[in-house]
């Protein structure tokens, strides 16, 4: 079975070739450079700064002025290696903590063991006592002034 032929077989290439050449016609304009003419207002303060950093000549850096690839690096292979290998230990914690994968044991000696290092129980507060104080607080508020 044949399949049908699109309307515009060339509309793609006609639209390439449209972007390519408005592209084209964009980056033209960068090739000038058009502060070459432009002038400085003279009434400006900074007039004379900027015709002594316009007609200034300074060196470039160049190529050479590049520094040399450090000695001391590790090879680029050991970094996908060292990836993996942290990957790895990710993917095993999630093994080892999913759901059903542990139980608790023991609680009851641990709970003990962590009450033993909290110290002793400090004995429970009377309610008269917080009756009391927070009679006392009340009695030495003084309330705000009156607007």
């Amino acid at each position: 079975m044949n399949a049908p032929r699109p309307l515009f077989e060339n509309a793609r290439r006609v639209a390439r070739l449209l972007a390519t050449c408005g592209a084209a016609s964009l980056l033209s304009a960068c090739v000038a450079n058009p502060f070459v003419d432009a002038k400085v207002d003279p009434n400006s303060p900074v007039a004379a700064e900027v015709a002594k950093v316009a007609n200034a000549r300074q060196d470039y850096p160049s190529f050479r002025d590049i520094p040399a690839v450090p000695k001391d690096l590790r090879p680029v292979g050991l970094y996908g290696r060292e990836a993996e290998r942290v990957k790895a230990a990710g993917a095993e914690l999630i093994r080892a903590t999913e759901p059903d994968t542990w139980t608790l044991q023991a609680s009851e000696s641990f709970a003990e063991r962590a009450r033993r290092d909290a110290g002793p129980e400090l004995p429970a507060t009377a309610t008269q006592d917080s009756d009391a104080f927070a009679r006392g607080l009340r009695e030495r508020a003084t309330p705000p002034p009156p607007r």
